[in-house]
């Protein structure tokens, strides 16, 4: 089952290209900023409904305790965070999860591990989830660390649609954020991910104390790949306290909006999403954000360890803005089981108590 877009024939004005340059990229970027919302909002008309945006739900099937070092991560185990470990979730939990997500308008569900890759032993469940919540007609996407070659075999053959990796910003200054592993982990894991025919997902986070060149270089990188990442999350970084990136000064709006439209001028029939950060944005900054070319969020009250604004604030923004979830096909039909869903919906589940770091890199 897919999310139905509003999919168009590539215009000749904004062909998919994979051979950006950084002066063609910043070019754009430095555009006047009227010129350059028209521009990316253009650009998605051609290719997409522009009131309609995705829902995706996050959840943490395994927090805290992670070998990696990512220095924006609250789930990192070399940072005094104060996050608790815990085991991977049990796949039942999991799915009830699922359920009230679906019910409350989710059409993708994405699950993260706070894993530099998984260990043999938690792959069986793993594979269940992702089967579990394609059974409840949702997408799937797994965000699990580095994999496999045996990992990526598991997890095409049970079915995943998406897996998540971020490369969180450009080449240059990734091993001022991490140093546990490298830039070229991260495209090697994307490449592998690839070519086994499971969808990307991949974006990065701005205000981590890049420059804009790095911003830009991080979308060049992305854009460049043989394929555009399918989804391409823009994360504005929560400094969280215990992390070396607490002390990160916020972003500018305006310049978070500049990255968003140039993701999507870069990366025309991609899906750009509005990932961790929305609680620190006004309503007016992420409609321009919408605007600009995002069109799709993460709902629900957390993503992973950190806020997000709710189901309630959403409908509210949404409302204002006359923009409408997007809806799976073949969604018609479905209202009695949608019904039966809700009912469950305020069911009480600790799993929803989960770094920003699946988001914005894991």
């Amino acid at each position: 089952m897919n999310v139905h877009v509003v999919q168009m024939t590539t215009n000749a004005a904004d062909p998919v290209r994979h051979d950006w340059t950084r002066a063609e990229a910043q070019a754009i970027h430095d555009l006047p900023f009227n010129d350059l919302l028209f521009r990316a909002a253009s650009v998605q008309r051609r290719h997409f409904d522009p009131n309609k945006v995705q829902m995706a739900r996050l959840l943490s099937i395994k927090t805290g305790g992670c070998a990696e070092d990512c220095g924006y991560c609250s789930q990192s185990a070399h940072h005094a965070s104060g996050l608790k470990a815990s085991k991977l979730m049990e796949l039942e939990r999991v799915l009830t999860e699922a359920r009230k997500a679906k019910a409350q308008g989710a059409t993708r569900y994405c699950m993260g591990a706070a894993w530099r890759s998984p260990k043999a032993r938690d792959m069986d469940t793993v594979v269940a989830m992702v089967e579990g919540v394609k059974a409840l007609g949702m997408e799937t996407c797994m965000t699990l660390g580095m994999l496999s070659d045996g990992d990526v075999v598991k997890l095409k053959d049970a079915g995943l649609d998406y897996y998540n990796h971020n490369i969180d910003t450009s080449e240059r200054y990734y091993s001022e954020i991490i140093k546990t592993r490298s830039f070229a982990d991260r495209l090697d894991t994307l490449a592998r991910v690839r070519e086994a025919g499971i969808k990307v997902c991949s974006g990065g986070i701005v205000g981590l104390g890049e420059t804009i060149e790095d911003r830009i270089d991080m979308l060049v990188t992305l854009a460049n790949l043989d394929e555009h990442p399918e989804s391409v999350p823009i994360n504005m970084l929560i400094p969280i306290p215990g992390t070396p990136l607490e002390n990160r000064k916020k972003v500018d709006p305006i310049e978070f909006v500049r990255v968003i439209a140039l993701a999507r001028v870069m990366m025309p029939t991609s899906f750009v999403r509005l990932s961790a950060g929305r609680t620190e944005m006004s309503e007016e900054t992420q409609a321009l954000c919408f605007f600009a070319g995002a069109n799709s969020i993460f709902c629900g009250d957390t993503l992973l360890t950190a806020d997000n604004p709710g189901e309630d604030k959403d409908k509210v923004l949404f409302g204002k803005l006359g923009i409408e979830p997007m809806a799976l096909e073949g969604a018609a039909g479905n209202e009695t089981a949608m019904d039966a869903e809700t009912e469950h919906a305020g069911c009480g589940c600790a799993g929803t108590t989960s770094c920003q770091t699946a988001t914005s890199g894991r």
